[in-house]
């Protein structure tokens, strides 16, 4: 059984490769399957998404190219970039995973979501499509005690100063 276990650069001719929808991407421990069939364990860093191109180093050396597998989602547009930010702003009080584009908004699939953004004006297709959403502000894997640094160091964010 092949055991993925570390992100790396990316090969032009990979062992294999791992397709996967977004809820099994969040995930650092799990068994699975590549696409040709070939079982396999990931045994990744704990807090990171997998992304959809990037490529996964087994305990042999053997490297496998993570795809975003196509799953039900809505694909939200609006009549304007105001509306289009008044949609994410409702969806992000509500801690769903949005994937954002130039000019629309995706998430899984959830028919009280989809009433509301109907409620708000938006415009609604069902599709099958690769989901990739944001990480998040705290995305990179850190805990809310290291980035906000409660112990009592102060640290700095952008050009000013933040005492915690």
């Amino acid at each position: 059984m092949l055991t993925l276990i570390a992100r790396c650069d990316p090969v032009a001719e990979p062992y294999g490769e791992l397709v996967l929808p977004y809820d099994l991407r969040i995930r650092s421990r799990l068994r699975t399957r590549l696409a040709s069939g070939e079982e396999a364990v990931l045994r990744t860093e704990r807090g990171a998404v997998l992304r959809g191109g990037e490529c996964l180093r087994s305990e042999d050396g053997r490297v496998v190219r993570v795809s975003a597998a196509p799953e039900k989602v809505m694909h939200v547009t609006c009549a304007d970039r105001f509306e289009l930010t008044r949609a994410a702003y409702h969806l992000g009080n509500r801690h769903v995973p949005v994937e954002i584009g130039d000019d629309f908004l995706r998430i899984a699939s959830d028919h009280v979501l989809g009433d509301m953004l109907l409620g708000l004006g938006a415009k609604l297709q069902e599709m099958e499509a690769p989901f990739e959403p944001e990480s998040g502000a705290y995305g990179g894997g850190h805990s809310y005690h290291e980035e906000t640094g409660h112990g009592g160091k102060i640290h700095q964010y952008g050009d000013g100063g933040h005492e915690h």
